[in-house]
């Protein structure tokens, strides 16, 4: 029973942490990565569509992303789409192909971005300690109902908060590699 409380709540907290890659990844650093815009909601036909179910994107150049949208008719959406998000795109279309220039990261840019990072770590550190939060629950329920001896709730708890440290130290680490990414010149 106290293993299916540990595998649950660890599986929870790889989920945490795999959202947070995607959303470091989404945060541009010093070079283009087509991760930057493949989340972005395209109006396709009605229908709020993500950017990489519509098209190839790809990173030619270090400054340079290129769109290929798989139906021609596609391309004023997607361009509506990069214009209005807020990360203050300017494509240039050439036929079927967008081509987004990426401008050098300015100071304050960068600055903006560490701290937006900064949110992301923590609130992925806030939805770790919820986990453990309410994997705790359990085990206390557990204990006040005798189905575990308060010694094996202790162990429980110790256990239990080393996994969670485990994976807070892993989201500040993500965290570091990303701050140190965007601040490279």
């Amino acid at each position: 029973m106290l293993e299916d409380i540990f595998k649950d709540a660890e599986q929870r907290m790889k989920k945490s942490l795999d959202i947070l890659r995607q959303e470091l990844a989404g945060i541009r650093a010093g070079r283009a990565s087509p991760a930057l815009i493949e989340h972005i909601e395209v109006n396709y036909y009605g229908t709020p569509t993500p950017l990489n179910q519509l098209a190839t994107i790809t990173a030619p150049e270090p400054r340079m992303l290129v769109v290929q949208p798989w139906d021609r008719n596609a391309v004023s959406a997607i361009d509506k789409a990069l214009r209005s998000s807020e990360l203050g795109l300017n494509p240039a279309v050439d036929g079927q192909i967008l081509r987004i220039a990426l401008p050098p990261l300015t100071e304050e840019r960068r600055r903006t971005l560490v701290k937006l990072v900064k949110e992301h770590v923590e609130e992925a550190k806030v939805a770790i300690r919820n986990i453990r939060r309410d994997a705790l629950t359990h085990i206390k329920t557990m204990q006040k109902n005798k189905e575990i001896s308060e010694d094996e709730e202790r162990r429980a708890e110790e256990r239990l908060q080393q996994l969670t440290d485990r994976y807070i130290n892993e989201a500040e680490k993500l965290g570091k590699q990303k701050e140190h990414d965007i601040l490279e010149v």
